[in-house]
């Protein structure tokens, strides 16, 4: 009789255990991919196509002081996906007609879409949590 008591408890402990964890909060869960972008970056998609596939080309995610200069996997995306919750992404972006350079700040939790007049040329990701 002792070793059906034992083996109840034990198996209510893991019950128990199993049940805890499954209505823990998970960090992964809150910060699930948005658009295949995982957080907390700021991706980017060369095409439309990219996008409604879910299938970010690059992303970013390192804060800098400096601009980063954006690769031929990013450089001159359609859509750019700012997953970060609290810092904002700013953007150096070219109008492709008069080569005149301008910058962009990509709020937190946002997308913007960019036509081919534009390309973007750079990114600083900062801690302002605001443009």
């Amino acid at each position: 009789m002792y070793a059906i008591r034992r083996s109840a408890v034990v198996l209510g402990a893991a019950a128990l255990a199993a049940a805890s964890l499954t209505f823990a909060p998970s960090a992964t869960a809150a910060e699930s991919p948005t658009r295949g972008c995982a957080y907390p970056r700021v991706c980017f998609y060369l095409t439309m196509s990219d996008w409604n596939a879910k299938d970010p080309n690059a992303g970013f995610q390192d804060l800098t002081s400096s601009w980063q200069n954006l690769g031929s996997a990013s450089k001159g995306a359609d859509m750019v996906l700012n997953t970060r919750n609290d810092d904002v992404a700013h953007l150096r972006v070219q109008t492709n007609s008069t080569g005149a350079v301008w910058n962009m700040c990509l709020p937190p939790n946002s997308a913007h879409q960019f036509g081919s007049a534009y390309t973007v040329t750079g990114i600083c990701i900062s801690t302002s949590s605001s443009c």
